[in-house]
């Protein structure tokens, strides 16, 4: 295959976006929340473990700590036995007590909108902060690419990198600013319903003509 200009890359991804908005008129953050806070502790829970299994968690969790001044205050063990389904349940509930004493103790309860003081809250990273950033307060400032978004992304050939954060770096400069949310919805829905890991359904793909694995999959 000749390789493909910048421009031409630009162009492709374009006509990706258009065809995935199209396909996934509904996509949105699959993690039930009704204010930053709670946007933030599910996104926390959510590592290593489904939204599903975090949806069935958090209801529990809200109910018995439904802002981060009663999570400041809670005893860790109490913390542990409502999210242990979620895995890795010691740590964290560590995290998200110390995140919640954080947010007591230097923003007045209130979850930071910026990056820098998000990502300095214990338990936070880029991803998590980004995923906060776009859904509760409407800010594209990054992409979040979870596994669904770095994979589709190299069979895309938008990117080599593994790097989670360099993948997000290639895809900034290829996609408008004011899509970056949206696209990581897009793109994990896509990775649910067509795109899924070792069993893709290339044949139901809306975006296929303009993917190159679904090409060379499609000659055998």
């Amino acid at each position: 295959m000749a390789r493909e200009s910048a421009a031409a890359r630009r162009a492709r991804a374009g006509r990706v976006l258009a065809g995935l908005e199209s396909a996934y008129p509904e996509a949105h953050c699959a993690l039930v929340h009704a204010d930053a806070f709670q946007l933030l502790v599910a996104t926390i829970l959510s590592a290593q473990c489904t939204d599903v299994r975090v949806n069935l968690v958090t209801p529990a969790l809200f109910a018995r700590y439904p802002d981060a001044t009663a999570l400041a205050s809670a005893r860790q063990e109490d913390v542990e036995d409502v999210v242990r389904s979620t895995g890795f349940f010691r740590n964290k509930a560590k995290n998200l007590i110390a995140m919640a004493r954080e947010v007591v103790a230097r923003y007045e309860g209130r979850i930071p909108d910026e990056m820098e003081a998000l990502r300095a809250l214990p338990g936070v990273g880029r991803k998590t902060a980004n995923v906060v950033l776009g859904n509760a307060f409407g800010r594209n400032e990054g992409i979040t690419v979870d596994t669904h978004v770095g994979r589709i992304a190299r069979l895309l050939r938008f990117t080599a990198k593994e790097d989670p954060e360099k993948v997000e770096q290639d895809l900034m400069t290829l996609f408008p600013q004011d899509r970056w949310t949206l696209l990581s919805h897009l793109l994990i829905s896509h990775g649910r319903a067509v795109c899924i890991a070792r069993r893709p359904r290339c044949d139901a793909c809306a975006i296929a003509v303009d993917c190159p694995s679904a090409r060379r999959t499609a000659r055998g």
